[in-house]
């Protein structure tokens, strides 16, 4: 048997945990009609499959109808949930996955615009800052009614033959009852500790009352908010001895701060650039003071910092949630001594800022074999091309790929400069990996034409050429701005004072800001949008929040750059807005243009006359993960496809699953 720490058993109550890796609670937003059907079934049987011991289902699955769920999350109140969680936990426990799901009532964290359109609940009618609620005051009755709701959900999950189930208290209605902030309610379920942990404790009550004594019954608790006049660490302390002294109380999933801004939310679950595992310390403190079973997660991405929580015994229970998004294997990948093939969580937290974009029923985590092995020719090793290369040499197929520059990556190298955002390289690094393991040929510092592509003959040829940044928007003067490329890149120095105008609405543009700004200078970062940089989103612009906010930086919303002239040694900007004709000028030392990229895409049409398919894509073949098989030239020698940048500007996501989805079946 192994020594790993991490692979050895865990006895939590009845149920034997076969190692010490978990997924903790978190909703992909894959739920249909609010029931886990097929999508929701495949993305955790794939984890199960890979090994992990446990995957903690829903975050949060809801108990009452008047917690209106605010993203998409599956309904516990409804009976028909039961027949499509047992399947899920069926499947599940084929792979010897225990399945354990979490229960809450949302409170304040929701919006009355969703679902059926009751109004939210909370002891208090404070508002809420990220669903912009005000919470109707809980009466009487609506206690009860939701102690009842609890009861009958947790009544539903055994009945699904789950293994257990997990009561969110962070940032929902429970953990608002505990805090002095949060709770203004008058009675028995206000005042001292005891009165204001009663509705917890008569949840619990009920609960049992209903599953009985052996049922896995555990919360997930914030044991700190960090907010004033909340629940400080003392408090989370007493809390946990209080639960565990009921009897009723099984595990305690440990969290530190709140998630009611995106700022709160990201030091919660930190992005890349942030500490990782920034709250072990934190939870093991908890577990050693209150002595139930621990679990926590919070930026554990590598299997290093993992074995270490559970070897100096911080948690029981190491939870890899991220780390498993981006890689289901892991655990099977440790227990085979491959760690070096863990595809790594590089903390972009794409998969949280976009409530988990994804494909678990159509794209495989296992590349099968060609039957009929060739030799395909890949131009640009982006993560595009990088990604092509490593699927087609994992189906047997013989690659060569040609890059212009002298190393791999393309626009992530760029990215990966920044300081905060370094972790990014590891999407390129873990690519050039799987590629060499798998001897593939590179021929870098070349710029291919297509004599280079044709002499090695090849039966397929994927242009990954990426794209380059377009600046040509204004109606006169684009010859005097810059790019975000040429900024990030050093290629041209910061100004002083500063335009970026940013219609692209994604990184770029921030990053050449936080680039500006950390030079001294003044910077404007201008959007013609209602809100500025909606591609970067909540989780990852608290960070360039955090590096801007005490700097010369604004950001103004609703105006349009539309030409720049020069005027002495300034550049006189002509701005308007798409509101109204009205225009005013602006004088800045610079100004940096960030409207995404044009396709690089000249070889690709060299190539496209000697191609089968002429550069046709089949998209039906595309999406089903069918071979291409559009063959409209007889005279043509190799089919052609081109993806990524090379096509349109995108995001490296999409440009990775481009690749994916064609290279999986050719």
């Amino acid at each position: 048997m192994s020594r790993d720490p991490l692979l050895q058993p865990y006895q939590l109550k009845h149920l034997t945990l076969k190692n010490r890796i978990m997924t903790t609670a978190h909703e992909p937003a894959y739920p249909e009609d609010g029931l886990p059907k097929d999508r929701y079934r495949a993305y955790h049987v794939e984890r199960a499959r890979g090994g992990v011991a446990m995957t903690m289902t829903a975050g949060s699955a809801i108990v009452s109808r008047d917690s209106p769920p605010a993203f998409n999350n599956v309904l516990a109140y409804r009976d028909e949930v039961v027949p499509w969680l047992r399947k899920l936990a069926d499947e599940c426990h084929d792979h010897g996955c225990a399945v354990m799901i979490q229960l809450t009532h949302l409170g304040w964290r929701t919006g009355w615009n969703k679902g059926d359109w009751l109004p939210a609940l909370a002891p208090s009618g404070r508002r809420e800052p990220a669903h912009r609620a005000f919470p109707k005051v809980m009466e009487e009755w609506d206690i009860a009614r939701i102690i009842s709701d609890y009861a009958d959900a947790a009544e539903r999950m055994q009945a699904a033959g789950l293994d257990g189930i997990e009561l969110e208290a962070y940032g929902h209605l429970m953990d608002a009852f505990w805090s002095p902030r949060q709770n203004h309610l008058d009675g028995p379920y206000n005042g001292d500790l005891d009165a204001r942990m009663k509705f917890s404790l008569d949840v619990l009550g009920a609960i049992r009352d209903r599953v009985g004594p052996d049922f896995i019954v555990g919360l997930r608790y914030t044991a700190d908010d960090l907010a004033a006049n909340g629940i400080s660490t003392e408090d989370g302390i007493e809390i946990g001895k209080r639960l565990r002294d009921t009897g009723q109380v099984d595990f305690l999933n440990v969290i530190k701060g709140r998630l009611e801004t995106d700022a709160d939310l990201t030091d919660v679950i930190p992005v890349q650039g942030m500490a990782h595992a920034p709250h072990l310390d934190f939870a093991g403190h908890i577990r050693a003071e209150v002595g139930l079973p621990t679990f926590h997660a919070a930026r554990i991405p590598d299997v290093a910092t993992a074995r270490h929580a559970v070897a100096t015994g911080r948690l029981d229970m190491v939870g890899m949630t991220r780390a498993h998004m981006a890689d289901p294997y892991i655990v099977a990948k440790i227990a085979a001594g491959r760690e070096d093939d863990i595809r790594p969580c590089v903390g972009a937290t794409y998969c949280l800022d976009r409530i988990y974009q994804g494909g678990e029923l159509e794209l495989p985590h296992v590349i099968p074999a060609s039957d009929t092995p060739s030799r395909a020719v890949i131009i640009g090793a982006g993560p595009a091309g990088l990604e092509a290369a490593r699927v087609a040499a994992e189906r047997g197929h013989h690659v060569t790929v040609f890059e212009a520059a002298d190393q791999p990556g393309g626009q992530v190298r760029l990215a990966a400069q920044d300081k905060r955002r370094a972790e990014m390289i590891g999407i390129i690094d873990w690519r050039m990996a799987q590629c060499a393991a798998r001897d593939v040929e590179f021929r870098f510092n070349t710029w291919a034409e297509a004599a280079d592509v044709t002499a090695l003959s090849p039966d397929m040829v994927i242009v990954a050429t990426g794209g380059i940044p377009d600046t040509d928007i204004l109606s006169s003067g684009n010859d005097l701005v810059v790019s975000t490329w040429d900024i990030l890149s050093g290629a041209v120095k910061p100004g002083q004072d500063v335009l970026i105008f940013d219609d692209a609405g994604d990184h770029p543009a921030l990053m050449a800001a936080q680039a500006i700004a950390a030079h001294g200078a003044q910077v404007e970062i201008m959007t013609p949008d209602r809100s500025f940089a909606p591609e970067v989103m909540g989780m990852n612009l608290v960070p360039y929040m955090r590096a801007l906010q005490d700097k010369a930086a604004r950001f103004t919303v609703t105006y349009r750059l539309k030409s720049v002239a020069r005027d002495g040694n300034r550049l006189a900007a002509t701005i308007g807005t798409d509101y109204s004709d009205h225009t005013q000028v602006h004088h800045f030392d610079q100004v940096v243009v960030n409207h995404g990229t044009v396709p690089l895409d000249d070889l690709y049409f060299d190539l496209k006359p000697l191609s089968k398919n002429l550069g046709a894509l089949d998209h039906d073949a595309f999406i089903a993960r069918r071979p291409q098989a559009v063959d409209t030239n007889p005279r043509g020698r190799f089919r052609l496809f081109r993806i990524g940048d090379a096509v349109s500007a995108r995001n490296t996501h999409a440009a990775i699953y481009d690749a994916l989805r064609l290279m999986v079946a050719n």
